[in-house]
């Protein structure tokens, strides 16, 4: 409304003066010039209200646009799986996030209120240069075809330059992430002219790409400046012999000449908002590749809750293969019931931490399936799911707050008596005794000013408050001193009562204790049975606990006896 109340206060003052001009030449009356002027004034008074209210509509409009993608990006990135992330950079889904969203939040702003102002001013002026004169009106409009043509060949240019641009941004991000999260590292090996030479070379990119657009945003201005000029032209030559002939008053050619002059503002943005929508475009391409993509983890419609389970887990002939077609597990099958504690060893790459993260549905199974207390763990709803299983990762990370909300964190009601409680189990609470602030001591981004070991025993607190009857550790002792490791197990005894636990470990003294080990070689089960059982045989697990046993091998681990391709999944 207030786009069209401004274009029609713009399109009143030309033929206002036009009148003014006939008027003044005809009888030269004063009082008369005097009430046209005013009626231009006020005019122009109208358009500049109205242009401010369009301005100020269209700026909250594309904020409210940029709010609500924002967050539909952060919501499907939360909803996505380990898989769809595992693929992903996450310096290129911040760039998604913040630099793509402010393109698209700038286009609605700018170029589609801007591109809608361009289009009802065309159309207005040329109706009204073809009811005053349809000749000369035509001859002014000659020009139109060709800046639409000129626009839509830049625009298909824009758009490819602008993706380069815009992915080249991501992959800096991406450059710029790694390196301050490896500060540390770089510093230590003293890479700092690598790094300064990997960001020199993204940023040079996009610099490039940048010129490109530059430059063919300023042909296109110097074209529709030459356009316009040639059109003010050919209204001043055809209009004389108009006036000439007697179909065109000297008012009416003084009203033609302003008309263009309202359109020679839009006609120059045509090269600025063909810009800015290809930079809105390629964005939005970007953003769409996160909105539309598929998770390989989908919860049913309608699946029901699961309540609070007991803990019985069953894998029956399970197989499990990513991206790349080639099996991480194979025909993996074992029970653990009730309370039980069930120990997976096997060298790093063998699929241990693969076969755990099943369990919470991470990702799912090829083939086979995985049930918890009889549920196939696909027919239930993920939330209540993960609600049943507490897992402390391997790769621990640690919010940039105080302890005791990174303690509390997905528990946020619990009180301090259970943190610190929590805490206690974890063998951290003597330590965060020591410190000035106690539990409210910040721990700085990702948990900087903490031990590796602090970090470890802060995430088993963390997912001991949450009272699971499934709990996962994930090599969760592998950072801490072997005096620790021996407290965190015995204060882990009472814990593990009436849970079912499920232990990645590299140590045989973390797993001694434990009701079933499965040793697991290339995806497959090559060894299982308790303790003793596995010491009767002549396979892996005796090897290991050979050395093991040995003074000089005493910080043998899996690892040092059979190496396996690849990382451990």
């Amino acid at each position: 409304m207030t786009m069209t109340l401004a274009t029609l206060s713009a399109m009143a003052v030309p033929p206002l003066l036009g009148t003014a001009v006939d008027q003044a030449l005809e009888s030269g009356l004063r009082s008369q010039l005097f009430l046209l002027a005013l009626a231009v004034i006020g005019a122009s008074v109208l358009r500049a209200l109205f242009s401010y209210g369009q301005n100020y509509l269209a700026e909250a409009l594309s904020h409210i646009v940029a709010y609500e993608l924002r967050n539909d990006i952060f919501e499907k990135l939360q909803s996505l799986s380990f898989g769809f992330h595992d693929k992903e950079e996450t310096g290129n889904l911040m760039s998604k996030a913040t630099s793509d969203v402010d393109a698209v939040r700038f286009y609605v702003s700018m170029g589609m209120v801007r591109g809608l102002t361009v289009i009802v001013m065309v159309v207005a002026v040329a109706a009204l240069m073809l009811a005053t004169n349809w000749r000369l009106g035509v001859i002014s409009l000659a020009f139109v075809p060709l800046v639409m043509w000129r626009a839509t060949v830049m625009a298909n240019k824009l758009v490819v330059n602008w993706m380069l641009v815009q992915a080249e941004t991501g992959r800096m991000t991406s450059v710029l992430q790694e390196n301050l999260a490896g500060m540390r590292v770089v510093k230590a090996f003293g890479a700092r002219e690598h790094e300064e030479a990997r960001f020199e070379e993204k940023a040079a990119s996009i610099a490039h790409y940048r010129y490109a657009v530059t430059r063919l945003f300023a042909s296109q201005g110097s074209i529709m400046t030459f356009i316009l000029s040639a059109a003010t032209a050919g209204i001043l030559f055809f209009g004389i012999r108009e006036i000439e002939a007697g179909r065109l008053t000297h008012g009416e050619m003084v009203a033609f000449i302003l008309y263009m002059g309202l359109l020679a503002m839009p006609v120059r943005m045509t090269g600025w908002i063909v810009n800015v929508f290809s930079w809105a475009a390629s964005a939005g391409q970007r953003l769409y590749e996160v909105l539309d993509a598929e998770s390989t983890v989908e919860e049913k419609p309608g699946a029901p809750e699961l309540p609070r389970v007991g803990g019985h887990i069953r894998f029956d002939n399970v197989s499990m293969t990513y991206d790349s077609g080639v099996p991480v597990i194979r025909d993996v099958s074992f029970e653990a019931e009730r309370g039980q504690m069930v120990a997976i060893l096997g060298a790093p790459g063998s699929g241990k931490s693969t076969i755990v993260h099943l369990i919470p549905r991470f990702y799912d199974v090829t083939t086979g399936g995985v049930t918890i207390d009889g549920h196939d763990l696909r027919d239930v709803a993920l939330a209540s799911l993960r609600r049943n299983v507490g897992i402390v990762l391997q790769d621990i990370f640690v919010f940039g707050t105080s302890i005791r909300e990174n303690i509390a964190y997905g528990a946020e009601d619990a009180g301090l008596d259970d943190i610190v409680r929590a805490a206690k189990v974890a063998q951290l609470h003597g330590f965060i005794e020591d410190l000035p602030d106690g539990y409210d001591t910040l721990v700085g981004e990702r948990g900087a000013t903490l031990s590796g070991g602090q970090r470890q025993r802060l995430a088993i607190a963390r997912t001991l408050l949450l009272d699971p009857p499934v709990l996962i550790l994930d090599d969760s002792t592998s950072s801490v001193d072997v005096g620790t490791e021996h407290e965190i197990q015995r204060a882990l005894e009472e814990v593990v009562k009436d849970r079912t636990t499920f232990v990645i470990a590299h140590r045989l003294s973390t797993v001694r204790r434990a009701d079933l080990i499965l040793v697991v070689d290339h995806g497959e089960i090559v060894e299982r049975g308790t303790h003793e059982e596995l010491l009767t045989g002549d396979g892996f697990y005796r090897r290991i606990h050979d050395l093991q046993l040995k003074p000089q091998d005493a910080d043998v681990t899996v690892g040092d006896l059979a190496p396996a391709a690849g990382g451990d999944l």
